[in-house]
């Protein structure tokens, strides 16, 4: 399928926002639909180690530990650019702030994440853009860096925050 610029943009812009959506939402269909079979995944500027190269299941099933235990998150993005990386790829590069939420008696406290990422997307056979690679690139934090700690602890406890 070949595809104009415009339309192209269009169709990546939208395979970042539904994964982002779908994080938010809890949607681990739409999370898994956003994503190709496989994802290298580089948080290394965020929490240090390597990038992972892992089946998008796996890294479904990490979210899935993570995400509920959280009271709201909220991934914001600006405008994506798109640039061709090869036949059938493209990159994706935007900003981000990325907001995660704990209520403790009824009061919020935050961890925001601000930096940049850089996504990887290989279209299919059907056409559809799949995510395969996802970079951040953190450019500051604000709050509790804590709360991951916090929100697994609920996750697995299936108690607290969207878990319960």
């Amino acid at each position: 399928m070949t595809l104009t610029s415009s339309t192209l943009e269009s169709a990546v812009t939208a395979a970042v926002s539904d994964l982002l959506f779908a994080i938010d939402d809890l949607d681990w269909e739409g999370v898994r639909n956003a994503l190709a079979d496989e994802v290298t995944i580089d948080y290394t500027s965020l929490w240090g180690g390597e990038p992972e190269h892992l089946a998008a299941s796996e890294l479904v099933a990490r979210w899935q530990g993570l995400l509920p235990g959280f009271d709201a998150t909220q991934h914001l993005t600006g405008p994506i650019v798109v640039r061709q990386a090869g036949e059938g790829r493209v990159t994706a590069t935007t900003t981000v702030r990325g907001y995660h939420v704990v209520e403790t008696a009824g009061e919020p406290t935050i961890w925001m994440v601000a930096g940049r990422y850089l996504m990887t997307l290989e279209q299919g056979a059907d056409g559809d853009w799949k995510i395969s690679g996802v970079t951040l690139r953190v450019a500051y934090q604000e709050g509790d860096r804590g709360l991951p700690d916090v929100a697994k602890s609920r996750s697995a406890s299936g108690s607290g925050g969207r878990a319960a």
